[in-house]
């Protein structure tokens, strides 16, 4: 069946469009232009740039800018597309026109179409749709918002109940005590409940570094329009929208006090991908150590046993892996490449604008995704249901001869090495070479040497 087209014209010139396509002809220029990776704006970017118009629409009205049917039209059309209608209509790829001017005339164009069929009289997507706006503010508020509403619903969420599960399970582990390790090398012990509140911390003090940066991503660039005079907006319209913006999102956006920094740079989110990234290394830490632990079952640590979720080989049967933590492994890798490129891109912005914002939204979206994600996914399906192997456990704490640490204050370092040393070669207890080669007797070595007593020295 041959495709239909219908003929639009924009200031370049007349093209053919798709009969059936909300959108129109910048729209079908940059997808004849863009034909480069098959990556589109992630739907919540464009859901943003739909509320950003619908916001506009309504503070242009309040402000006498906007007739009510126009605007009216523009809020039920946008809203629309707010709730996951028409995603087919938003085609245009990543690595398109720097300002995103390709991604902000296709939400116009479509939002255009649909308000002129529910008006009956013709909507433009310039004069109206992008009434007191520019491209160059619209996208950089819409990476704004759409990271601070996704931080919000999603990420923070997740951390919290990643931290919480975790916390869960150390108190319920507080009992065991383990080999400690550093070097990937035996040395004193620890509890359970140490190694895990540790963790713990690294995602408590992420979420605090998210926090601590939501302010920056709260100040918006609307207003701002070509290059940050506000030229073509109303004098109120950037406290208007960002009041009306506030009220939709219960969050507390705000202009930004200079629109010249907001539409030349991207340094809040440049700062915090930067938080995603430490998150990042944080579950990479994390999973790595599960993935020690949970070694074996024979011939590894085997301390743990993580919840058996799938088939491990297509060859050795019997074969269980640790495939949420190898999730989250890679999920940290991403981010943190995802940060690189966010970083060079936020070094794009020559004098009045950055130009490689779609690249940065996509990215920063991704990473916030990712991150949430997978951090409920290591909660749920790998931290709250593994088990301890404790008999693997004791075996090892009691032939561990770095225990001999605790006696170097009453026998010195050297002659507590020697004892190490034997035992480790003669694959015995620490506190049977300790009582052969020392005076202490068999009772007090015991009290000296309990590794439980032993994770009680100085912070715990």
């Amino acid at each position: 069946m041959t495709e239909q087209y219908r003929t639009e014209k924009d200031s370049m010139g007349e093209l053919q469009v798709p009969a059936n396509a909300l959108y129109a002809a910048q729209t079908q220029r940059a997808i004849d232009n863009f034909s480069i990776s098959g990556l589109t704006m992630p739907p919540t970017f464009i859901k943003t740039v739909a509320l950003i118009k619908k916001t506009a629409a309504k503070a242009n009205l309040a402000l006498g800018e906007m007739e009510s049917a126009t605007a009216d039209a523009i809020v039920k059309a946008a809203q629309t597309i707010m709730d996951g209608q028409h995603q087919d209509q938003f085609p245009i790829d990543v690595f398109q026109t720097g300002s995103g001017t390709s991604t902000n005339m296709n939400v116009n164009e479509v939002i255009a179409t649909l308000a002129s069929q529910f008006a009956g009289v013709a909507v433009s997507a310039n004069d109206d749709v992008n009434m007191g706006q520019s491209s160059n503010d619209v996208i950089p508020t819409a990476i704004h918002v759409s990271a601070a509403i996704e931080c919000q619903q999603a990420l923070l969420p997740a951390l919290n109940h990643l931290a919480e599960t975790i916390e869960t399970k150390a108190r319920s582990l507080d009992y065991v005590t383990k080999t400690g390790r550093t070097h990937l090398m035996d040395a004193m012990p620890i509890r359970f409940s140490q190694e895990l509140g540790a963790w713990a911390l690294q995602i408590r003090n992420g979420i605090d570094r998210i926090q601590a940066t939501l302010p920056r991503v709260y100040m918006l660039a609307q207003g701002g329009t070509a290059v940050g005079t506000g030229i073509n907006a109303h004098p109120q319209f950037a406290e208007q929208f960002a009041k009306l913006l506030a009220e939709e999102t219960n969050l507390p956006f705000q202009p930004n006090a200079s629109f010249f920094e907001s539409l030349s740079s991207q340094d809040s989110i440049v700062e915090l991908s930067s938080q995603l990234k430490v998150i990042a290394v944080s579950l990479m830490k994390i999973a790595n150590d599960l993935r020690w632990m949970n070694s074996g079952p024979l011939a590894g640590l085997g301390e743990i046993e993580l919840p058996a979720l799938q088939p491990g080989s297509s060859i050795m049967p019997g074969k269980v892996n640790p495939v949420i933590p190898e999730a989250v492994a890679m999920v940290a890798a991403q981010v943190i490449g995802n940060d690189t490129t966010i970083t060079i891109a936020g070094q794009s912005g020559s004098f009045q604008l950055n130009v490689m914002l779609p690249v940065i939204a996509y990215n920063i979206l991704q990473s916030i995704g990712l991150i949430a994600n997978v951090s409920k996914l290591l909660a749920d399906k790998a931290i709250s249901g593994f088990t301890v192997r404790e008999d693997n456990l004791q075996k090892a704490l009691s032939k561990n001869p770095i225990l001999v640490t605790a006696l170097n204050p009453i026998i010195g370092y050297a002659k507590a090495a020697e004892i190490a040393k034997a035992a480790y070669k003669q694959g015995r207890p620490i506190i049977d070479v300790a009582t052969e080669m020392t005076d202490l007797n068999r009772a007090e070595l015991e009290k000296l040497l309990e590794p439980g007593h032993l994770t009680q020295g100085g912070i715990n």
